[in-house]
């Protein structure tokens, strides 16, 4: 049992929900203006756990034929038969149906909205197909998750949330047109869509550029809407120097730097955004 949890944590990437977890919790918390009461805390989180997991048995579903023929994920565990699809689609279907439960247990307006989030978050496994504004899509999907922390708390959607939204859709869509470096080639080999595949790695790299600091503007607009201080703002700077650092890794060593710029230095960015806003509303 243990064997095959690991093989199911390692179809969704299970440690990657460190990149929208601690983005979610700052929604919260900001909504709150500091801990938000524990049964709300639960339920968020439950809601992540079963949006992201459906999110990504879709995306393993819809990737399984490419994935074989790409080097860099035919070890996957759709590709390698560890998992079969009617599995697959079976654990989307109790994932989905636990963020509904939850969605139900936070608030109405929160399971009115999460057939749309289901929508979007499923829908982003197959825009790759046909444009390459596919990263923005799932940029959409992971600001999915501080705004509907945002609603599960306060009931309502609010100015803070959307430019929170703003900033992780910006951030995500960054990080994952980097991503995407590795897989130029083959994109454009089996007529897949991204914006390197379309500009190139330079003019990739120069996109992301433009929205990670699109992402520190949004950051910087939640000052005056969140009536934060000090303390954020020194998380805020923090922020700022990771991107700098992340930019400057792939510069300067190329793809051989990628796994670290896209995964260490991204996840100390989402949880450091959360602890330096928690400090920051309760010390304020």
């Amino acid at each position: 049992m243990l064997q095959r949890l690991r093989t199911y944590l390692e179809m969704i990437r299970f440690p990657h929900t460190i990149f929208a977890l601690p983005f979610a919790l700052m929604g919260a918390v900001l909504a709150a203006g500091g801990i938000p009461p524990r049964d709300k805390l639960l339920w968020i989180l439950v809601a992540m756990v079963g949006a992201r997991s459906g999110a990504m048995g879709v995306n393993r579903l819809a990737d399984r034929y490419l994935d074989r023929l790409n080097p860099r994920t035919r070890d996957r565990a759709l590709p390698q038969g560890r998992i079969s699809p009617v599995e697959a689609l079976a654990f989307v279907i109790c994932s989905f149906g636990l963020f509904l439960l939850a969605a139900w247990m936070l608030n109405p307006l929160c399971f009115a909205l999460a057939p749309v989030a289901i929508l979007i978050v499923s829908g982003y496994s197959y825009t790759k197909r046909f444009t390459a504004l596919s990263h923005l899509i799932l940029g959409l999907s992971l600001a999915l998750a501080p705004v509907g922390a945002w609603i599960a708390v306060a009931g309502r959607i609010g100015p803070p949330a959307l430019v929170l939204g703003a900033a992780v859709l910006c951030w995500t869509t960054g990080f994952d047109i980097l991503y995407a470096l590795m897989d130029v080639e083959f994109d454009r080999r089996h007529n897949l869509f991204s914006i390197p595949a379309h500009l190139g790695v330079e003019g990739g790299m120069l996109v992301a550029r433009l929205f990670h600091a699109a992402t520190a503007v949004c950051l910087a607009l939640l000052i005056p809407l969140g009536h934060l201080g000090p303390v954020y703002t020194a998380g805020l700077s923090l922020s700022v120097a990771l991107l700098l650092y992340e930019h400057w890794l792939l510069r300067r060593h190329g793809l051989a730097k990628l796994n670290v710029a896209f995964f260490n230095v991204n996840g100390i960015l989402s949880i450091g955004m959360f602890l330096f806003t928690l400090g920051d509303l309760l010390l304020g």
